[in-house]
């Protein structure tokens, strides 16, 4: 008989941390049927992939690459998240909007001020023109060391005197950052917190309860604010890293616990990714190119 996902959900129900070795029970063909019926049931967010093959960040992208890749997505999300307002990004939230879907618009910040200064008048236009649902002003640029902590307090200062009070404000990061620093996470309205526990090392085998445990330390000193978990997931093929293995299967069962997980207890979050990008080889090595639902080609790879 087939495990259908409504079986799943009631094994969970009792049981609050399911028992992996129930996944790595199950026929791969029934893996497989559990996926597809958890992506096609909806998840609530996607990061949004950009660049196809030969494209690179830098690269102008047009609007009709923007819509043909998000009607692939459209389907199976409510949420998208973008990382830049420039360079083609602008149309990410323009082309969500249009077709339903609500949008986390983020700024790019470096340490170049001249395109951080682009970044944030780009998204304070995005948001006059009411295409931003959340407002994400930075992604990692502490965790890259590329400004000081009270350099990004001033761009997020900025913008939140800039856009309507309406609109939620945030920065992205490491969910450890956000418990090292008590001033960032007072400033903003919402916590966008990235939890990866295959980037820690973490096995298959403990990475749901790894992420829960890294959502929970975020929590608690959250104050009451609304805690989003803005990117997890797990690749599908390349170099292992401590006892995280990237495979297909593992791929496939990471998503059906975060999604499940993440749905049970009421928590949004944000898959990563969308599409395989392949300039992410150079920076990350095979693994950093393998994170999407569908390939570079936007074939579902599972």
């Amino acid at each position: 008989m087939s495990f259908r996902k409504e079986q799943f959900l009631s094994y969970k129900k009792s049981n609050l941390i399911p028992k992996l070795s129930y996944l790595d029970e199950m026929p791969a063909d029934e893996i497989d049927s559990l996926f597809r019926e958890v992506l096609d049931s909806g998840i609530h967010g996607l990061c949004f992939s950009l660049y196809e093959e030969g494209q690179k960040p830098g690269d102008r992208i047009s609007e009709e690459q923007v819509r043909r890749r998000m009607e692939v997505i459209a389907p199976h999300t409510d949420w998208v998240r973008s990382f830049s307002c420039i360079e083609g990004n602008e149309h990410i939230p323009k082309v969500a909007t249009d077709l339903g879907i609500q949008t986390l618009v983020g700024a790019w910040l470096g340490d170049d001020k001249e395109k951080n200064e682009q970044e944030i008048d780009n998204l304070i236009r995005l948001t006059e023109d009411g295409l931003v649902d959340i407002a994400a002003v930075g992604n990692e640029v502490l965790y890259r060391e590329d400004l000081e902590e009270s350099e990004l307090l001033g761009y997020i200062k900025e913008v939140k005197q800039r856009i309507p009070n309406d609109i939620p404000v945030g920065y992205v990061d490491a969910y450890y950052e956000f418990v090292q620093r008590p001033q960032l996470t007072a400033l903003c309205d919402v916590i966008l917190c990235n939890c990866y526990p295959f980037w820690e090392g973490t096995s298959y085998k403990d990475s749901l309860q790894h992420m829960r445990q890294m959502y929970h330390q975020v929590k608690e000193i959250a104050n009451g604010k609304e805690v989003i978990i803005s990117e997890t997931g797990w690749p599908s093929k390349g170099e292992s890293l401590g006892g995280a293995n990237p495979s297909k299967i593992n791929a496939m069962k990471y998503f059906i616990n975060a999604n499940l997980w993440t749905q049970d207890e009421g928590i949004e979050s944000f898959y990563f990714s969308s599409f395989d990008e392949s300039w992410k080889v150079r920076a990350e090595g095979e693994v950093g190119a393998c994170w999407g639902i569908w390939d570079k080609d936007g074939k579902l790879k599972y």
